[in-house]
């Protein structure tokens, strides 16, 4: 029984003994701070009091279809910055048999991951109720359908919950399981939405209790897996739900003290390098709660950990609380261009190489940083080509100290540089860009050499294509007249892989037909494992090899693997399992088993066959 004389939580348990904030959470890198766009969308302050009701006339304002439209505009226009959709790739361990998944009993069905590239994030749009909930989703559907260039893939879900804003700052749990209790056109909206659902990714569900479980499940899963671009909520998805691919939450909806903060803490898994923050975009005036919110959860200083600061400070440099001073952007660029202009031809000895690495990978975190701002558009200061040769000359460095790891060369400064691996890849450049570069110096027969300068430099700035640059420049040394650069070259690189494989295969007397099925597997699944027993399948038989000589044998060809997949890895219009589709015919001669494997080609297609 409860004891009248307890009223507090110190009068009943004492006092506490210990409490874990955000602002703890974040110094200690296990989450990550957030950043915080206002965006005005109505003339009157759509805040409201803490005493204060909602009236017929506020809502109407706020459901207004001129309102509902700016907004969703303003969404599909900035999806890409925000959630840097296009522009930041990264690998990610994804779920392939969702549908499967989401469809068993748990732990029923098996799931099956495989690491693929993928590009930037994902986001959730909170809004005020059901009713904006359809609002929104039909507008979505309305913009995309009139302007192709506004393409997402967009899902709703809701279900009864009793109260749609919140109560004392808590966020009402909605029931992912139970439709009952949606009035009818709410429930025949959702029917139709989940039919979208089920074209977009061949699924089959609806409203009815046990599919609709199934469809909560599935959609949690595709969040997980950046498979849905944007998925609208009421409250679902709000509390409890990690994705670490999320990285924005669009808010129309009035959010406070705890549900406030748990609403935020969707976007701020750590992933990786390139997701810095959670991206925080408030329809409505949200700055005092915000405020108390990080007041309540961490201290009355916690702002400047909580929050990013502004695009001035971050551009131009800043104080922090400790009276430190932040170099910004224009700081790091000037100290670069000043102690490394991109006229000087190397960078020699150790000291001013481990400057420069320290130097540009805060330029390439920075830059990363600044992208979501819409500010940065037009003041980079530093020119693209002059980047490339940054790039360049940054990569080269990482060449160089990975062979002196590799030969155990120790040095003072090795062990502790860390280089921008993942922030190198997102000033990526294509093949595309590369062929487009080739056809312009293919047109001026042959004679533009600075077309070729343009070429080694951005070959040289890609992380994807250096590995490639051989391939590249055979290629462009051995094109002749023709009108389609890009069929030439994938002719060229069928050719190439097929020609590198089997000289591969006959140099270290590789198993043919293992071999083959092992690097389908490489190129399917995107990288070379090297722990198990496949490696060992496609050797040689142990007798041709004695004492320790096996596992020098082992590494070696582990080594030219991995080169061959690193060449011919995203490149081409036929994946490599096609390749070996073309060779289908062939058989192998294992009559002699302590000698090389023959391969006997029977009807073989010839190269060039596209």
């Amino acid at each position: 029984m409860k004891n009248p004389n307890y009223a507090t939580t110190e009068q009943t348990f004492g006092d506490q003994l210990h409490t874990y904030t955000i602002v703890d959470a974040i110094n200690d890198k296990n989450v990550l701070p957030f950043r915080v766009d206002y965006i005005k969308t109505m003339d009157v302050d759509a805040d409201i009091d803490e005493e204060e009701v909602w009236d017929i006339d506020r809502k109407k304002a706020l459901e207004a279809p001129a309102r509902i439209s700016l907004i969703s505009n303003y969404i599909l226009e900035h999806f890409d910055q925000k959630t840097y959709r296009g522009d930041k790739t990264y690998v990610f361990n994804g779920l392939t048999n969702i549908s499967e998944v989401a469809s068993a009993a748990r732990g029923k069905v098996e799931e099956i991951k495989k690491k693929q590239r993928i590009t930037g994030f994902n986001s959730i749009f909170a809004v005020a109720s059901v009713p904006m909930a359809k609002l929104y989703y039909d507008e979505f559907r309305k913009i995309m359908k009139a302007d192709p260039t506004k393409q997402l893939k967009i899902a709703v879900i809701y279900s009864y919950g009793a109260n749609e804003e919140e109560v004392e700052g808590i966020l009402d749990e909605e029931n992912s399981e139970d439709t009952s209790a949606l009035d009818q056109p709410d429930r025949d909206f959702l029917e139709d939405a989940i039919y979208d659902y089920n074209l977009m990714f061949h699924t089959k569900y609806d409203t009815s209790s046990n599919k609709f479980q199934n469809y909560y499940k599935d959609v949690s899963l595709r969040m997980k897996n950046k498979e849905l671009d944007l998925l609208i909520v009421v409250n679902m998805f709000l509390t409890g739900f990690d994705a670490t691919t999320l990285n924005t939450l669009w808010v129309d909806k009035n959010l406070k003290m705890h549900g406030l903060i748990q609403a935020f803490s969707r976007t701020n898994r750590i992933l990786n390098s390139i997701k810095t923050f959670g991206n925080i975009v408030c329809f409505r005036n949200l700055q005092k709660r915000v405020d108390a919110a990080i007041s309540l959860f961490g201290d009355k200083n916690a702002g400047g950990i909580v929050l990013m600061q502004s695009f001035k400070d971050y551009y131009y440099g800043f104080k922090s609380a400790d009276g430190k001073q932040i170099p910004g952007y224009t700081d790091l660029i000037e100290d670069l261009t000043t102690q490394f202009p991109v006229s000087l031809p190397q960078i020699v000895g150790e000291k001013s190489q481990k400057d420069f690495i320290a130097l540009f990978g805060a330029i390439l975190r920075m830059r990363n940083l600044l992208l979501s701002f819409d500010d940065f558009s037009g003041k980079e200061i530093i020119s693209e080509r002059d980047l490339q040769d940054y790039l360049g000359k940054y990569q080269d460095l990482r060449d160089e100290w990975k062979r002196r790891r590799e030969n155990g060369e120790s040095t003072d400064i090795v062990d502790d540089i860390v280089f921008e691996i993942e922030l190198i890849k997102q000033i990526e450049i294509n093949i595309d860009y590369i062929l487009m570069l080739v056809k312009k110096y293919h047109d001026t027969h042959c004679e533009d050499k600075e077309v070729l300068i343009t070429i080694k430099k951005a070959v040289d700035a890609s992380m994807e294509l250096r590995s490639k640059k051989q391939l590249i420049e055979a290629f462009i040394a051995k094109i002749n007249d023709t009108d389609d650069v890009l069929t030439e070259w994938n002719k060229y690189v069928y050719e190439q892989r097929e020609k590198d494989l089997n000289q591969m295969i006959q140099e270290e007397k590789l198993k043919p037909r293992e071999t083959r099925k092992f690097m389908e597997n490489v190129f399917r699944e995107g990288e070379v494992k090297t722990v198990g027993t496949d490696i060992d399948k496609i050797m040689p038989p142990v007798s041709r090899f004695g004492g320790g000589n096996r596992a020098k044998k082992k590494k070696t060809v582990i080594h030219k693997l991995k080169d061959f997949f690193e060449k011919y890895y995203g490149i081409g219009d036929r994946t490599f399992e096609e390749d070996q589709e073309e060779h289908k015919t062939i058989t192998y001669d294992y009559s002699v088993e302590e000698e090389p494997l023959t391969m006997v080609a029977e009807g073989a297609a010839p190269y060039g066959k596209v």
